[in-house]
């Protein structure tokens, strides 16, 4: 049976001070009324029911991710005890679905993406699974067709086209390929190259596998943490999991899934996505989802404009923000903090992150 998991520990300083140790990115509702992590549930309909999802995060998120999702059974919303990327996550997450269902396919997915349609994102997700199931020893990932030449994201190198498996959640046809090669985040130049010839995808992070593939090519590729991972399976269902998991996950040298796992599997196929998709990695991708004002302003909130263009304006409850003669800035507004940036800066967020723990300030982290 094909389970749900989703990835939520991660703390997005990037949209300080909107975003929160205990507040991160993804329990905001920044594309609409749902918050990020409640739009990624809604957005897999019946096709996993909520038995079957799980979400891994940060164990001091647990409490507000439970609040957000109150029609998840609890022993789904499992906390991490500490962070050590992506791998171990995964590996955690396939020694717990393997546990419940040995024979389980897993469809991996961030909790931060703007995804539309939910049908047509259905229909990508069954077309996946029916490639595992034809052969199990398949990874299936989600390659985006790339707009402009992002250099923020990895890309995916497609190779020959294969047949993909007609799926009763839409009539059209799924796209997927041989993966050849993963490549990094590119400069600008390389980027635009990759635009240009047409065979490559941005890497969406979405991939589907079996439980026991997954394992295989962790206890293969990444043996010593496969060992922590092994441990913690054993302890499943005893009175000992919680400390076990403590002491083993802590244990872990953390990695990325794709230095652990992707990049070196021989057998790994690309689904051209069926959906649009956006990775909200900063306040300037609210303008690709927001439609611009007259003056190409993107707003989120009350905001009174003479003479201002191409801001980034983000206002919370009823506080009007008003800008003179101003271009290019990021200006977002909470209860207790306010951020004022020019546009082209705005990595520097995580400076004032740093910064604000370096004073102990710790009640605006």
């Amino acid at each position: 049976m094909l389970h749900a998991i989703i990835m939520a520990g991660g703390s997005g300083t990037r949209f300080w001070p909107a975003s929160r140790r205990l507040r991160p990115k993804q329990l905001l509702a920044l594309s609409g009324e749902q918050t990020m992590l409640q739009g990624t549930m809604t957005r897999l309909g019946d096709l996993v029911p909520p038995e079957r999802q799980m979400i891994l995060t940060n164990r001091d998120l647990v409490p507000a991710v439970a609040q957000q999702l109150p029609g998840l059974p609890s022993e789904n919303v499992v906390g991490e005890p500490c962070k050590r990327d992506t791998a171990p996550c995964i590996g955690l997450a396939a020694a717990l679905v393997q546990h419940r269902d040995p024979d389980a396919i897993m469809a991996v997915m961030p909790s931060d993406h703007v995804i539309r349609s939910n049908e047509q994102f259905q229909s990508g997700l069954a077309a996946a699974e029916q490639l595992i199931i034809e052969d199990p020893t398949r990874i299936v990932t989600f390659g985006i067709r790339p707009t402009y030449p992002a250099e923020s994201f990895g890309y995916i190198q497609r190779g020959g086209s294969i047949q993909a498996p007609a799926s009763n959640r839409s009539a059209a046809s799924i796209a997927a390929f041989e993966v050849q090669s993963f490549r990094e985040k590119p400069d600008r130049s390389t980027a635009q190259q990759y635009l240009d010839c047409g065979t490559y995808y941005w890497n969406s992070g979405i991939f589907v596998w079996r439980a026991s593939t997954i394992l295989d090519a962790l206890k293969t590729n990444v043996p010593e943490m496969f060992e922590h991972i092994e441990c913690i399976a054993d302890s499943i269902g005893s009175d000992q999991y919680e400390s076990v998991l403590d002491r083993e996950f802590t244990a872990i040298d953390g990695t990325s899934i794709d230095y652990a796992v992707m990049e070196g599997y021989p057998n790994v196929v690309t689904i051209e996505a069926p959906f649009s998709w956006d990775d909200l990695g900063s306040w300037q991708s609210l303008s690709r989802l927001n439609e611009p004002d007259k003056d190409a302003n993107t707003v989120v909130g009350k905001h009174l404009s003479i003479d201002s263009s191409g801001c980034i304006i983000v206002s919370e409850s009823d506080h009007t923000i008003a800008t003179i003669d101003v271009q290019n800035l990021i200006v977002v507004q909470t209860k207790d903090a306010t951020l004022v940036a020019p546009k082209h800066a705005e990595e520097r967020v995580r400076e004032i992150v740093k910064r604000l723990g370096e004073e102990e300030l710790h009640d605006l982290l």
